[in-house]
């Protein structure tokens, strides 16, 4: 256990805080999905997203995007021009993830296969 989580980084006996809070900026519906899309396919703009995600919301894409950009998973850059345009893109803390969730992906194929 001492390998996986060190000392520090522990807050209770097993350190599930630590899971915790990955998981509440994770968590979510759309967050995958968004952290997805920028990992494989690049910056994107706000109307891509939301042409990207069927059934999605304006407002759980805008509430998504300011909760990921919040934690420093995305960037926000915006140009000032008319009309305004404004571009997302993964941080290093978000291209961080790519192994991440290709080990998920990995482990939900073996189990479909099982």
């Amino acid at each position: 256990m001492s390998d996986f989580i060190s000392e520090q980084d522990k807050t209770d006996i097993y350190g599930y805080s630590i899971f915790e809070k990955g998981l509440q900026i994770l968590s979510g519906k759309w967050r995958i999905r968004i952290i997805y899309i920028l990992l494989y396919d690049g910056q994107k703009r706000y109307g891509e997203l939301k042409r990207l995600l069927p059934g999605i919301t304006h407002k759980m894409l805008s509430n998504e995007l300011k909760e990921l950009e919040k934690n420093n998973i995305i960037n926000r850059q915006q140009y000032n021009e008319v009309p305004l345009r404004v571009e997302y893109s993964l941080t290093d803390k978000g291209e961080a993830l790519k192994p991440i969730l290709f080990s998920l992906s990995q482990w939900i194929l073996q189990l479909d296969n099982q």
